[in-house]
């Protein structure tokens, strides 16, 4: 009975013992983790992304190493810039193993080794630097800091990609007076961009009212042009219109003695009815506002009787009757001038007076020299003062004239 517990005892303890020798000889390495194993307490090899066995008691895993890329943030380190300005600044580190041999033996923790090595770097660069100069070059910074740790960290077997300023922080004080002098900037900025605007909206106001003077004084010259040439040619038409007029009176007038003539000595008055036109006349001269007495001559009887011998002669029973003058039938007609008086009754405008208000037209469209862009002149056309020609009266038709036109 004893000798059966033993047995099952020393059972157990083998089956344990080789369950333990099983444990000790495999071990499975993840992708992207590296495993250092050693042998008797030197290194053997490194294997990473598989199964691995291991001699039990003999061979062991010294440390499993992450083999992605790694992002570091370091806490804030007060540097002095070489204005003698501390200023807080944080830093992130990207980097990543690429020997995990020498990340195990050549350095205890390379991470704490980066984070000083970045310490010391940091503060060797910004010592160089102001403030100012350390606020506008972060470019510059990261892209030294990154050449100095690549270079002292290859040999421990990281590749540094990446180094970042997250963060740059001047004292309290500093802060404060950057903010007054950037308010104070942009007051200036401000105060320069308003006195610059109202500078040009002076300027521009003076340049339109100058402008404005301008066209208005242009304005004004050119209708002034105007006024005296439409002026000048009302004038000249109206003469021309009252000469024409005058004309036209004249030959009327001439035909009505004509006609008056032609008709007495169709007639054949005589001296009685003559008188009695005469007596009748004798009223009309006197109606005149200025007459205020008239006086009858006395010889007036004897006057009748020499007016009456000089129209008549006396018949047989001695009475004087009206003896009309001999018809002549060569007497000259009156002289044609149709073709002299012709131009009097054209009022078509003179080419040199046309050619004088088309120079003041062009003049007056013209752009004035410096002018606003965008504004225009304008001058109202004059009034044309060309009318239909008309012909003068044909003595021939007795008065009688075709066609009409406004003088």
């Amino acid at each position: 009975m004893e000798g059966a517990v033993a047995g099952l005892v020393l059972v157990g303890v083998l089956v344990v013992f080789a369950a333990i020798i099983v444990a000790k000889s495999i071990a499975l390495i993840p992708q992207a983790e590296a495993a250092v194993i050693e042998r008797l307490g030197r290194y053997s090899r490194t294997v990473s992304g598989q199964l691995t066995l291991l001699i039990p008691f003999i061979d062991k895993i010294r440390a499993r190493v992450d083999l992605r890329e790694r992002v570091v943030s370091f806490p804030p380190q007060p540097v002095i810039t070489e204005d003698n300005l501390t200023v807080a600044i944080d830093t992130v580190v990207y980097f990543q193993v690429t020997n995990p041999q020498a990340a195990v033996y050549q350095i205890s923790n390379y991470i704490v080794g980066v984070e000083q090595l970045t310490t010391t770097t940091l503060r060797n660069l910004v010592g160089g630097m102001t403030l100012e100069q350390t606020l506008t070059s972060r470019d510059q910074i990261n892209t030294a800091l990154r050449g100095v740790l690549d270079e002292a960290t290859n040999r421990w077997g990281l590749r540094v990609a990446r180094v970042e300023l997250r963060a740059i922080d001047p004292p309290p004080s500093i802060q404060d007076s950057m903010e007054k002098q950037m308010r104070a900037d942009r007051e200036k900025r401000a105060m320069i961009l308003t006195a610059e605007g109202s500078r040009e909206a002076a300027i521009k106001q003076a340049e339109g009212q100058k402008q404005a003077q301008i066209l208005a004084a242009e304005g004004a010259k050119q209708a002034a042009i105007l006024a005296a040439e439409a002026d000048r040619q009302s004038r000249m038409l109206r003469a021309q219109g009252e000469r024409a007029a005058q004309y036209y009176q004249a030959q009327g007038q001439a035909k009505a003695i004509e006609k008056t003539f032609a008709a007495i000595k169709a007639a054949r008055p005589t001296p009685e009815l003559l008188a009695y036109q005469y007596l009748q006349t004798l009223p009309e001269m006197a109606k005149g506002e200025a007459n205020k007495v008239w006086l009858v001559p006395s010889d007036f009887g004897q006057a009748l009787q020499g007016f009456t011998k000089l129209l008549g002669a006396p018949g047989e029973d001695g009475v004087f009757r009206f003896q009309p003058s001999p018809v002549e039938g060569d007497l000259p007609k009156p002289e044609d001038d149709s073709d002299e008086v012709a131009d009097w009754f054209s009022t078509e405008t003179d080419p040199a007076i046309a050619q004088a208000v088309a120079k003041a037209e062009a003049e007056a469209r013209a752009p004035v020299q410096g002018a606003i862009p965008g504004t225009q002149q304008s001058v109202t056309a004059p009034v044309q003062f060309n009318q239909p020609p008309q012909q003068p009266i044909d003595s021939a038709q007795g008065g009688r004239h075709s066609g009409s036109g406004d003088l």
